[in-house]
């Protein structure tokens, strides 16, 4: 097979009608953390610390309408602003990627990465950067 690892993915093709984060958290790495004592996972290729972002996906066929996504950042990766009068920070991932794989009762799941994150783009012209 010629497909190793995780599975490059356009962002729109994840999140059609677009995704809005709620919020950044470091990623536990659960082997390490004993004895009450959290310790943040890193990634194995890069050494960086591990980031989960937590969006919910608007789309009503989504299949879950609400994912995490994992970013590799030396820094917690930042939001964009709120709309105005609204909870909601709209985004866009760069580099997304989706690992399936199959959980605890035989389901078909999937894992999310991305290098990094950004305002989505308006009006064609690109937004800048966060994170």
């Amino acid at each position: 097979m010629a497909i190793k690892g995780a599975i490059p993915v356009a962002f729109g093709d994840v999140f059609p009608v677009g995704a809005f984060a709620t919020k950044v958290e470091p990623v536990s790495d659960f082997e390490a953390s004993k004895g009450g004592q959290q310790v943040q996972a890193r990634d194995k290729a890069s050494g960086l610390p591990m980031w989960a972002v937590t969006v919910s996906d608007p789309d009503p066929e989504a299949r879950e309408g609400s994912v995490k996504v994992k970013i590799p950042a030396s820094v917690a990766p930042v939001l964009p602003d709120e709309l105005p009068g609204l909870p909601f920070r709209p985004v866009e991932f760069e580099g997304l990627t989706v690992t399936p794989w199959v959980n605890g009762s035989g389901r078909l799941a999937y894992s999310f990465r991305a290098a990094g994150l950004r305002a989505p783009m308006a009006a064609g012209k690109p937004a800048a950067k966060t994170g």
